[in-house]
């Protein structure tokens, strides 16, 4: 049996054009609407001298520390091109109720460098790449200038997030730098409690858990697969080393990376234009416990550097272990293993492209 398919006629056709056009016109309107609701609700803060008030709040949230004054000339030159590296460092500090309470309490005071990344974004800022340095790395502290002015001396076989308590952040750059003959050029620092709001400020974030994961020592229990985790399952997640791998710094350093990788996307796919009151709450919540270099340490400038960004897709960013192998002496404690790390800080000094034997780390954590 066969069937004739009439074409539409001319008044047919006609209803279909005027019906897509409809559709078109109608996604433009509700797009300009967002937009104009945005400029309306500035107009109308600006108005009352709110959005001052908001702005100076959050720009009043970011401390600033002085890395070039305290490091001084010796340090390794700047990448020959527009590249860029920052310290990224998540500090375990115990000040205020909040910290305390999220760091498991047990009487522990002061603060480490509880992970940290070297992020190297190169020419062009459409990539970036994240090498985490392990927290139990055996590495030599440089002579420093403590945040009390007074000089520390140099001393081998420290472990790397020790040089925070004991120095600060500027030792903890000049340490990097020393290890890595790599210029930092930034330096951020976010707390537990400011980890923690972030995550609910953006309304949790979704990971993929590679395994069950049970741990006692955070209370930590998950299932493999997709998650959405909040602020408090999210800080508990990046920081479990008990419910992973062979229950040492090393096991959990993908999952950190991993849900770093998920957070950035997150962020990116948030439509702030659309909630300029969720942009605040989220803006708010990065702001107040954030420690960046004097060069990050303004609203303006954090902006523009973050615009200078956008580029980078959180999906292509490359993650990397520096590759490290067990201490001979200390068997629960790691040194960078050669020639893989040269290899790899050479790349990153040259911008240019990291061989894969330069990712390949003796010491994998299980």
């Amino acid at each position: 049996m066969s069937h004739d398919v009439t074409p539409p006629g001319p008044r047919a056709s006609r209803r279909i054009e005027s019906s897509g056009r409809k559709r078109k016109k109608d996604r433009k309107r509700r797009r300009g609407l967002k937009i104009t609701l945005g400029v309306l609700l500035v107009l109308l803060l600006a108005g009352g001298g709110t959005v001052y008030w908001l702005y100076s709040q959050l720009d009043g949230n970011i401390k600033g520390v002085d890395i070039n004054k305290a490091l001084g000339e010796d340090r390794p030159e700047k990448l020959p091109t527009s590249g860029q590296n920052l310290l990224v460092l998540g500090s375990d500090s115990r000040a205020g109720a909040e910290n305390k309470e999220l760091g498991g309490g047990g009487g522990v005071s002061g603060a480490r460098s509880d992970t940290a990344m070297v992020v190297h974004i190169p020419e062009g800022r459409s990539k970036a790449v994240a090498v985490s340095i392990p927290r139990d790395t055996l590495v030599t502290r440089p002579e420093c200038v403590g945040d009390n002015g007074s000089t520390v001396s140099a001393k081998e076989r420290v472990m790397f997030n020790s040089v925070y308590a004991q120095v600060g952040p500027a030792c903890v750059v000049k340490t990097v730098e020393k290890m890595s003959g790599v210029r930092i050029d930034h330096y951020l620092e976010i707390n537990f409690a400011g980890f923690k709001d972030l995550v609910d400020a953006i309304g949790g974030v979704t990971v993929d858990v590679p395994q069950d994961i049970e741990d006692k020592a955070s209370g930590l229990s998950l299932a493999a697969g997709p998650q959405k985790l909040n602020g408090t399952e999210s800080l508990a997640y990046v920081r479990t080393r008990h419910g992973i791998g062979d229950g040492s710094d090393l096991g959990r350093i993908g999952l950190q990376q991993q849900f770093m990788m998920a957070l950035l996307s997150e962020v990116k796919s948030q439509d702030l234009l659309g909630s300029p009151a969720n942009s605040y709450k989220i803006a708010k919540s990065a702001t107040k416990s954030l420690t960046t270099d004097s060069g990050l340490a303004s609203l303006t400038s954090l902006a523009e550097f973050a615009r200078s960004m956008n580029g980078v897709d959180p999906a292509s960013m490359e993650t990397i272990m520096l590759p490290v192998a067990y201490d001979k002496i200390d068997k629960a404690r790691v040194v960078a293993a050669e020639p893989q790390a040269g290899q790899l800080w050479k790349a990153i000094r040259e911008d240019t492209t990291i061989p894969e034997e330069a990712k390949k780390s003796p010491a994998t954590g299980g």
